[in-house]
């Protein structure tokens, strides 16, 4: 799904779809107002109509009689990766934050039970939760209403455990701590976060009842066999992950937990997750990151499509990742690898500018997948590259470097320009946007969508992406000065 982690510049990031709006722009004598009576007017609708059991998918038809997650979704069906219900009940809670009015919190709660309904057994989330004792996404939830025999896998792909995690422990503060079921349930999931974090620092992509391995302690290094052929492991899940972000959500979930809860051993797993990334960088002449390491710490395969690499984006979460906790702790020990991998991603630009997700070991040359009658082959031609995969992405490279800079002179980062004139001219689109049902109806121009829908060109729809985006903008402009 996917966002570089919430560092880079969360909300502000412009749509790539078509909206088809009908309100009237605002005026700035009244915007403050129009932005209030906006906020209610489309959250009433999202919760009141949109949301089945307290919970959201990503993507809806218009009369939402279809419905889309990964994959096609019943009503009885919710998701937790995100966009879909912890995003939109984090963004309920930006709106109870900024106006203080008790549907915002009403409707975060409403989230945060549905996703109690859904914790597993292991302590965490899957990437659904079906409220169908019958339905086919039913996994091995904690209240027993799964079924004994389905998964009990707690994943953190996709940032799906850390958001669900991100809402429940929000929506505890907001409460008081004073809610029980959601109490508990944030304290069952920390411990089982807690518990799944290597000796190393380092976090799995997931975990079930049998736990973690312990290993012994070593320095990122390249295999010494022949990768593209040797060591395929199956349960790569079970192996340090950086993939997908998986650091940069793990740090942004713990940093609440430590600002909520003030228990040491949230900043303790923060210091260790530091110390892995300081570990997990590569010698040269990549000293980046790769997407997973074997527990010989060397970048290995997981999927057929994702094998043994250094990763742009994933040197990017890290990156980002280091320099957060530096902000917190500062030990200048996380600063010290981040000048070495800078400058590599770099000079690793491709000639249009972008990132290759994937560069092949100690030749740097950009490494894709080409599918050849139903098999992945590995390839330095980006002619034919599967469509279902971000092969390239765009590099916030100066967006890390202007930050490395200001944590190296200021010893800290400079918010960004957050005021209401700052924001305005977004928030007169929003509005404008926004149509006489209190829906943010988008219009499908051919882009890649999480989840992949089957949309055809011009196709209108609903999106939790957008609703929360636009909510937490929102949010911001009443709270900025």
């Amino acid at each position: 799904m996917r966002r570089l982690f919430i560092y880079l510049g969360c909300i502000l990031s412009s749509v790539s779809c078509s909206l088809v709006g009908t309100g009237a722009w605002a005026q700035s004598s009244t915007l403050p107002s129009d932005v209030r009576k906006a906020i209610k007017k489309a959250t009433t609708y999202y919760f009141e109509t949109v949301s089945t059991h307290g919970g959201y998918v990503y993507h809806y038809s218009p009369d939402l009689k279809i419905r889309w997650g990964e994959g096609s979704a019943t009503k009885d069906q919710v998701w937790v990766q995100p966009p879909g219900t912890p995003t939109v009940g984090l963004a309920y809670l930006r709106a109870w934050e900024a106006t203080g009015d008790e549907l915002y919190l009403k409707a975060a709660t409403a989230a945060a039970e549905s996703l109690i309904y859904g914790q597993l057994e292991s302590g965490g989330w899957t990437n659904s939760i079906d409220f169908d004792p019958k339905g086919t996404q039913l996994s091995r939830y904690r209240n027993g209403k799964g079924g004994g025999r389905n998964r009990n896998f707690s994943t953190l792909d996709d940032g799906i455990g850390q958001s669900a995690l991100r809402l429940l422990m929000q929506t505890d503060r907001a409460l008081h701590f004073n809610h029980k079921q959601i109490h508990e349930a944030t304290q069952i999931a920390l411990d089982a976060l807690i518990a799944a974090q290597f000796p190393n620092g380092a976090f799995p992509q997931g975990w079930d009842e049998e736990g973690i391995s312990v290993q012994p302690l070593k320095k990122a290094n390249y295999p010494d066999y022949d990768w593209r052929t040797e060591n395929r492991i199956k349960e790569y899940w079970d192996l340090y992950t950086l993939n997908d972000d998986l650091c940069g959500y793990v740090f942004e979930t713990l940093n609440d937990a430590w600002e909520i809860y003030r228990h040491p051993r949230y900043r303790d797993a923060i210091v260790s997750l530091g110390d892995f990334l300081i570990l997990a960088q590569m010698p040269n002449p990549q000293p980046a990151w790769a997407q997973q390491y074997n527990f010989d710490m060397q970048p290995c395969w997981a999927r057929a499509f994702e094998p043994p690499a250094i990763s742009g984006r994933e040197s990017e979460d890290a990156i980002a990742v280091l320099m957060k906790a530096y902000e917190l702790t500062g030990y200048e020990r996380f600063l010290e690898p981040i000048p070495r991998a800078l400058s590599y991603l770099k000079k690793s630009r491709l000639p249009d500018g972008r990132s290759a997700r994937y560069y092949e070991l100690k030749t740097n040359r950009p490494l894709y997948m080409e599918r050849i009658a139903g098999k992945y082959q590995l390839t330095h031609d980006d002619s034919n590259l599967p469509d279902h995969y971000g092969w390239k992405t765009n590099l916030h490279f100066e967006t890390l470097e202007g930050h490395y800079r200001q944590l190296t002179r200021d010893g800290q980062l400079k918010s960004q320009d957050r005021s209401r004139k700052y924001l305005e001219p977004k928030i007169q689109q929003i509005l404008s946007d926004l149509d006489g049902q209190g829906r943010w109806v988008s219009r499908y121009g051919g882009e890649r969508l999480v989840g992949q829908p089957k949309f055809r060109e011009g196709d209108q729809y609903l999106s939790s992406k957008l609703f929360s985006e636009n909510l937490e903008l929102l949010s911001q402009y009443l709270m900025a000065e």
